[in-house]
């Protein structure tokens, strides 16, 4: 006897219906198509047609006929694609008829709302086509028309709900949205699942075991619709009920609790996870800070909720929860790019101030590529909103945190005052006595008479501090940006501004103005605008604001600046009067429309990645699959241009030396940087090399011509590829002093350690002219070509300015010092700029080895004395 006549049999005395009929001859046709199951061609047959054709309460009774009959199919096996093929297309069938019914508005009696149920509950997860897809439309369905849920009905609809939590993707996501319909006042839907041991789950399942009835009823309706958060930001549906579930459990509880449960995400799982697949030896083991699938959800709609309310300290926690999520973790990624997303649309919803410094702070501290592209369009919304450029929104929405006067706050606090201060970018709070004296422990009456004060004054030194760290980030930024102020509006935005101010006040700015147009350069010093020789400046009325950069200045004029910030012992918070200057050389005048200056070198692929989107410039992490690949672009819209840096993936076996697990290079070669008009088509290289050309049916576009391009743009674009190949090249890495893998690249780290040097490292040699007289140990170094050398104790050291790697003479040979101490008080040197590590690390070495017989290193030892 067949299956299907098995199936589809009468009983004794039983009349055929039309419905259970047309079911059992459309189950035996045939519906392969080149020897597997087509869907398209279950469709086609009549009998489907017929069968949607039916009327509607014929059609709920072939809905419960086409599952029972898949039921028997797949009973027993434990595999949809384990069944034999007869079977298997039998199977697929009764899942797309099954599909096409369950889409449409059937009605059911509540004897087959229950059978249904049943059968939904017994249909073979993972096998395609899935029916049970639409069965929470159906639920909802039946609710709405007044079909009540009997006591079966709630039992069943829970236990098909438990049963799809435990599955991963879009049915384990369905299961939140029905909880939601069964859930009522007396009996709420069952918490959304918390497992795995994550401290933050940990933490708010303890916290709900110890509420009363009602207030857990109250939680269990709003954790279960935040697990419910499908989509890049939430409907307004989805919103209206969020606010109505907040309103149950209490705002003030709500912030309260959320802002013990998120930052604990930070906190690693103290248990070792690891997930098993079915039919595989393969083993998945978590990371202790990876965040597991059911919970991204919960906590992408938790943010979603906090995001609908404007509290300040709730609002930094969503900030903090952002940067956390975008971290990346070896071999992973980022942690939760689902709540990263959620914390910037959260952020851009609540629009304060606060929400705006937490915006700003993301956009520094985040080295996610497309996180930055979701920050900036969050900002960019904004800006839009009030009809203002993102740069201005950055420009005006900058809080001043209480200040009273630039980097400064005085409060009274009873008989004390307390006195904030930003003291070399940090934020001091101290306290002044009646007699004046200034103590920084906190007294013990303004702890209890003005302990909210005292709080918010703590918390804004916090935001201060990091305000601090994205205005420098954004000013830095401002050379390309062609950025210009009438003088009144740089006066408001920039001198003196409470916060900004503490920057633009060490920064040297450009006045352009008066009757003839001429230019003078200034920096506020002693209480005025003065020029390099601390004349005053009093630009007229009218005058425009410019940014000073050296570029545009002649040599004399920038010595003498440099010269006032070593005088005057004034740290700029980057590098500007020091700024490095990149000019056309003779070979970029014969390339004409190309430059060769940062090719061939070889780039730590992950490091690139992170530092370009630090920098604004667009790059795609490159995999070993067979797929092509653009630069790594800068887009300049204000100057109409786009640079370019052509790159390459490193490698062409699959294996650990050079790609990871997750198939990415590990290292990158480096080629040309080239210049196109910004909408200009673009060359694309595959994956597994070949070079650059034009994509399938493009014409590549003709570079632009060096010459041509903005000394200023030329200048900072090469001085970022300079930042990537100084800070990424595995020529920095002192394990590839045997040549890297293999000793294939042996040439490639020895003339990148101690080869010729760069414009930033002959900045770094004029700099270091000027302050070896100023050091403790001036008689022991000199500078001696491409080196500092360094006199010892025990021997003679060759620190090279541009690497910062070390040969110790008298036979050049190799030092490796992975990281050398500071060097107390005695090693700190007035810098001018802050941002030069590499300067630092130099620096560093050099007071370690001056005084090398006081080195207890072991491994630092046994090389010196070798």
């Amino acid at each position: 006897m067949s299956i299907l006549r098995k199936i589809f049999g009468n009983g004794p005395g039983e009349p055929e219906s039309e419905a259970k009929k047309l079911v059992g001859v459309y189950l035996k046709g045939d519906f392969t198509q080149h020897g597997y199951f087509s869907e398209h061609a279950a469709r086609e047959k009549a009998e489907h047609g017929q069968i949607l054709a039916l009327d509607p309460s014929q059609q709920s009774e072939s809905l419960l006929e086409v599952l029972r009959a898949l039921h028997t199919i797949e009973t027993g096996q434990k595999n949809w694609h384990k069944l034999p093929t007869e079977k298997r297309c039998t199977s697929g069938a009764a899942r797309a008829l099954a599909s096409d019914l369950m889409r449409r508005k059937l009605p059911f009696t509540p004897e087959q709302f229950a059978e249904l149920c049943r059968s939904i509950q017994a249909v073979m997860p993972q096998a395609w086509p899935d029916p049970r897809v639409y069965f929470v439309a159906t639920v909802d369905r039946y609710k709405k028309d007044g079909g009540g849920f009997t006591p079966e009905h709630l039992t069943l609809l829970c236990e098909i709900q438990r049963q799809w939590r435990a599955e991963s993707g879009d049915i384990g996501k369905r299961a939140n949205k029905l909880g939601e319909l069964i859930g009522s006042a007396d009996a709420p839907p069952p918490l959304p699942v918390f497992r795995n041991g994550e401290v933050f789950a940990s933490q708010a399942l303890d916290d709900l075991e110890g509420m009363d009835g009602p207030r857990r009823n109250a939680w269990s309706f709003l954790l279960s619709h935040a697990a419910i958060s499908s989509g890049s930001k939430p409907s307004k549906s989805w919103e209206k009920q969020a606010r109505e579930r907040v309103t149950k459990v209490g705002e003030a509880e709500f912030i309260q609790r959320l802002r013990s449960w998120l930052p604990l995400i930070d906190q690693p799982c103290p248990l070792e996870r690891e997930q098993r697949y079915e039919g595989s030896n393969y083993v998945y083991r978590f990371h202790p800070l990876q965040i597991c699938d059911p919970h991204l959800d919960l906590l992408k709609g938790m943010v979603w909720m906090a995001g609908l309310i404007d509290d300040d300290d709730l609002t930094r926690t969503v900030g903090a929860v952002g940067i956390s999520a975008y971290k990346k973790l070896p071999g992973i990624g980022p942690r939760a790019t689902r709540v990263g997303n959620a914390c910037v649309w959260a952020l851009g919803n609540i629009a304060s101030s606060s929400a705006l410094t937490q915006l700003a702070v993301m956009k520094v501290r985040v080295k996610f590529g497309s996180a930055q592209q979701a920050i900036g369009k969050a900002l960019g919304t904004l800006a839009s909103a009030i009809g203002v450029s993102t740069e201005e929104l950055e420009e005006m929405s900058v809080p001043a945190y209480g200040l009273t006067e630039v980097g400064r706050l005085e409060e009274s606090m009873g008989e004390f005052t307390a006195v904030l201060e930003v003291i070399d970018g940090k934020a001091v709070l101290q306290f002044r006595k009646p007699d004046g004296k200034l103590q920084k422990a906190v007294p013990a009456s303004v702890k209890e008479e003005f302990a909210e004060d005292l709080k918010e004054l703590k918390s804004a030194a916090k935001d201060l501090e990091k305000m601090l760290i994205a205005q420098k980030e954004r000013l830095d930024g401002l050379f390309l940006l062609r950025k210009s102020w009438p003088l009144e509006q740089w006066r408001e935005r920039y001198l003196d501004h409470p916060v900004v101010g503490i920057l633009a006040r060490k920064l040297i700015w450009r006045f352009t103005g008066g009757t003839d147009g001429r230019t003078m350069d200034a920096i506020w010093f002693d209480g005025a605008l003065r020029d390099f020789d601390r004349q005053p400046v009093d630009p007229p009325d009218g005058s425009t604001v410019t940014p000073w950069h050296p570029i545009d200045s002649t040599t004399a004029d920038i010595v003498r600046w440099r010269n006032w910030f070593f005088e005057h012992l004034i740290r700029q918070p980057f590098k500007q009067a020091h700024r490095e200057i990149y000019l056309l050389t003779d070979a970029e005048h014969t390339t004409a429309t190309y430059s060769n200056r940062f090719a061939s070198h070889i780039l730590k692929q992950h490091q690139f990645n992170s530092l370009c989107a630090v920098r604004g410039w667009k790059n795609r992490l490159r995999l070993m699959v067979d797929d092509s690949y653009p630069p790594a672009t800068r887009l300049l819209p204000e100057w109409g241009l786009r640079a370019e840096y052509w790159i390459e993936g490193m490698g062409t076996d699959y294996n650990d030396e050079y790609v990871t697990e997750s198939g990415a290079f590990r290292y990158l070669v480096t080629d040309q940087v080239r210049f196109y008009p910004i909408d200009a088509g673009q060359a694309t290289a595959h994956a597994g090399g070949g070079g650059y050309g034009p994509g399938w049916r493009q014409t590549l576009a003709e570079p632009l011509a060096l010459d041509t391009i903005p000394p200023l743009v030329l200048s900072e674009v090469l001085r970022d590829v300079d930042l990537f190949v100084g800070v990424t090249s595995a020529g920095n890495d002192p394990n590839w002093s045997d040549g890297g893998p293999q000793g294939r690249h042996a040439d490639y780290w020895q003339e990148y350690s101690f080869g010729d040097l760069g414009e930033s490292a002959e900045l770094r040699k004029q700099l270091l002219g000027s302050l070896l007289p100023r050091l403790k140990i001036a008689g022991q170094c000199r500078l001696d070509g491409r080196f500092l050398v360094v006199e010892g104790k025990l021997r003679t050291y060759k620190i090279h300015l541009g690497s910062g790697n070390i040969l110790m003479e008298p036979d050049d040979r190799y030092l490796c010092i992975v990281k050398a101490p500071t060097g107390g008080k005695d090693g700190e040197v007035f810098l001018p700029f802050e941002g030069d590590g590499k300067l630092a690390t130099i620096l560093s070495k050099a007071f370690l080895l001056a005084d090398d017989r006081k080195i207890s290193d072991p491994t630092i030892l046994s090389q010196i004395k070798r």
